[in-house]
């Protein structure tokens, strides 16, 4: 029976299947910081931020100890806290509206789209009436590359710009994809990202990393990172905090980026595939030429009810399913008390009582995705 059961389970995010592909490449990076004992920035860290720099088109790639670390760095470089309101989307993992409260700032919630789940441009100007209502003056805005699609950037740029709102990309589960050729990282004046293992680009326990062509802020936020640094570790120029990402996690996180291309490529390969035999049973996710996405979810859209039964479903026949976000952040008890944009989040409260995310990853055969599309189609067919 146990058996029977290891053979039946299907694994969400496949870590392991990844980890045999590395190999001893991993045991060896890991063992060459072992043998220099640079825990803290070590070669490693330099070596991976020019690699991150070199991929994806962005000067400045400065590694940190989290996604969350990485968001709150950049507000405190910008100089953004108490009585400033950062306009960021509901429907999104507590981390983004976590960072604005952290820094001391706001957060003010906007809706999102019906068809990318990313915020919507068109929702802005809401967002700004009811900040300025509470009293908060509007300073930024926090994209959310939800899932692993960029959001409309050529939309929300110019919007942004009138509205003197500074971009910052929250791109935790986004890292690798493209906009029309031009990379995460560089879509916005400043970018962050997470190594969480679940991640596509994921290391061995939390990582995160900032991308920028602002020389300034890229000073100021390395400065940050490690206390406030000036010249050398007993000039403190500035309040910081801890934010340095770890030897061990750069070097493994390097040898990982040597295959994030082929990666990349196999989930949207697959992503594709589940689209095509998916279609007319579910809302499947937005599908364009014009971007890459690295799906860090694949997640459909389940009407009327139906979801927590095919979640049921699933589960019995040893396939796991995820629900991303099914309490908002707006109606969370942290953020109860936080602007909401005039009009409401109707599409976000939607959204967050119909979306199931299937099993991806970059090593889902065909076989297992077709034994998981025939449970998707049987559940809902009958």
């Amino acid at each position: 029976m146990n058996q029977q059961a290891r053979i039946d389970s299907i694994p969400f995010i496949d870590v392991a299947a990844q980890r045999r592909r590395l190999g001893t490449r991993i045991d060896d990076a890991v063992r060459r910081v072992m043998d220099h004992c640079q825990f803290i920035d070590g070669p490693e860290v330099r070596e991976l931020e020019q690699a991150l720099s070199e991929f994806c088109g962005a000067r400045h790639a400065i590694g940190v100890a989290s996604g969350t670390d990485a968001l709150v760095l950049v507000l405190m470089a910008k100089g953004i806290g108490r009585g400033d309101a950062v306009i960021c989307p509901s429907f999104t993992y507590a981390a983004s509206p976590e960072a604005v409260a952290l820094a001391g700032a706001t957060p003010v919630f906007c809706e999102v789209d019906e068809t990318t789940f990313n915020i919507d441009p068109a929702g802005i100007e809401r967002a700004i009436a009811a900040a300025k209502r509470a009293g908060l003056a509007p300073k930024a805005l926090m994209t959310v590359d939800l899932f692993g699609l960029p959001a409309d950037y050529e939309v929300i740029d110019p919007v942004a710009e009138r509205l003197g709102l500074y971009v910052l990309d929250d791109a935790a589960q986004a890292f690798g994809a493209d906009l029309k050729g031009r990379k995460i990282g560089s879509l916005a004046p400043v970018t962050t990202t997470s190594f969480f293992p679940a991640k596509p680009l994921g290391c061995y326990g939390d990582g995160g990393a900032v991308f920028t062509d602002d020389d300034d802020l890229a000073d100021m936020i390395r400065s940050l990172r490690n206390h406030g640094q000036g010249t050398d570790r007993y000039d403190n120029v500035r309040v910081g905090m801890t934010g340095r990402l770890d030897t061990i996690q750069a070097a493994v996180l390097i040898e990982k980026l040597r295959i994030f291309s082929d990666e990349i490529a196999a989930r949207e390969r697959i992503a594709r595939r589940y689209n095509a035999a998916l279609a007319d049973v579910v809302r499947v996710p937005h599908l364009s030429n014009e971007h890459t996405c690295v799906w860090a979810q694949y997640t459909i859209r389940v009407s009327g009810g139906r979801r927590n039964a095919l979640a049921d479903t699933l589960r019995a026949q040893g396939i796991p399913t995820a629900q991303y976000y099914p309490v908002p952040a707006h109606r969370q008890g942290a953020y109860r008390g936080c602007p909401v944009a005039d009009g409401g989040l109707a599409v976000t409260e939607r959204l967050a009582g119909e979306v199931i995310s299937l099993p991806m990853h970059a090593y889902l055969d065909e076989s297992t995705q077709d034994r998981i599309v025939g449970s998707v189609r049987g559940a809902l067919r009958g």
